[in-house]
């Protein structure tokens, strides 16, 4: 397996970094608001074995579908998105906090019979105490769908790439992608990158697709198996470009890194560039993001994954969901 990230020419990614504000990017996928509370912990409840968190303030930020836009909004480019909220308080802000990115969201669909989903996570001293989840997981209506795959019809003309956000949350099926796969393959005269950041659970939805960025747990239990070494990630891997048929798949691995596989045979780790590691939390958003507009921007795979890596080293050192922007990531290729 071949090892990359130490050499590259860093002026050459900066240029198709600045070239990011002309890639059209779609997002399609789960919208979830991430809400946090932070506090302290000075003793533990006489009521129950469970830390007694003392509330010093409460922040909300996108998730899911809604921070992969953020995250490529903060790169530079002008996303659209196309999800499902609810008909409430959580999705009103949402749209709110997207127009106020300066980006357009009538790709949005309302579900008047499911909440927008919410996650709360509880942080003291920089440590996720629990994580409070409200949100409907079934599938969204068949009349959704439909409305989904119109609005994505009428602007592929103008894409250069899709971006599938799975969350789990009932949004992404094998109808929604089949449709999607239809829509991208009947433009023969324009190539449009189809990219999933993936859930568990539903990787037979993705056959076809340009590119998959498992995590490595997700990557072994698709394929029925513990990555514990280079050995069960090479047979992960491969299983995946196999068994999905797709062009590429990216395997984030933590502290590991990330390891490419390219349709075709051959093999790339790259090592994390990370320093410091707080949270891990919205960092495959970011992956996924940078990947894609790599891409779209006209970067080989590798240097795709390259960019990707050094985007996820400085988000998964602040705490909180978190985007980067086309400064700091120009800022960490001359580093």
């Amino acid at each position: 397996m071949k090892t990359i990230g130490h050499r590259y020419e860093g002026d050459a990614l900066k240029q198709y970094v600045d070239r990011f504000s002309h890639a059209r990017v779609l997002v399609v996928g789960d919208i979830i608001m991430d809400k946090y509370v932070w506090g302290e912990v000075s003793r533990i409840s006489p009521e129950a074995p469970v830390p007694v968190v003392e509330v010093k303030g409460e922040s909300k930020m996108l998730g899911g579908a809604a921070n992969v836009i953020r995250n490529i909004a903060a790169l530079g480019a002008r996303p659209l998105l196309c999800g499902v909220i609810g008909a409430d308080a959580n999705g009103e802000e949402i749209l709110e906090h997207l127009q106020g990115l300066g980006l357009r969201t009538h790709g949005t669909v309302v579900e008047k019979e499911r909440p927008t989903s919410i996650k709360t996570r509880v942080i003291a001293h920089n440590q996720q105490v629990v994580r409070i989840d409200r949100e409907t997981r079934r599938d969204i209506s068949p009349k959704t769908i439909e409305r989904m795959l119109s609005f994505i019809g009428e602007n592929l003309e103008d894409l250069d790439a899709v971006v599938v956000s799975d969350y789990g949350k009932g949004v992404v099926s094998s109808e929604l992608m089949k449709g999607l796969r239809g829509l991208v393959r009947s433009r023969e005269n324009r190539s449009i990158i189809i990219a999933v950041d993936p859930k568990t659970g539903n990787f037979e939805s993705y056959h076809g697709v340009d590119v998959i960025t498992p995590n490595h747990h997700e990557a072994g239990l698709f394929c029925r198996l513990e990555i514990v070494d280079e050995e069960t990630l090479l047979r992960a891997g491969r299983q995946i470009l196999n068994e999905l048929d797709c062009l590429s798949v990216l395997i984030t691995q933590g502290k590991e890194g990330m390891t490419l596989f390219e349709n075709g045979g051959e093999v790339s780790h790259i090592p994390t560039t990370a320093k410091k590691v707080y949270d891990v939390t919205g960092a495959g958003d970011t992956v996924i993001s940078t990947f894609s507009l790599g891409l779209a921007a006209g970067l080989d795979l590798k240097s795709a994954a390259i960019l990707s890596n050094l985007a996820a080293g400085i988000v998964v050192g602040e705490v909180g969901t978190s985007a980067v922007s086309a400064e700091e990531l120009k800022r960490v290729i001359g580093d």
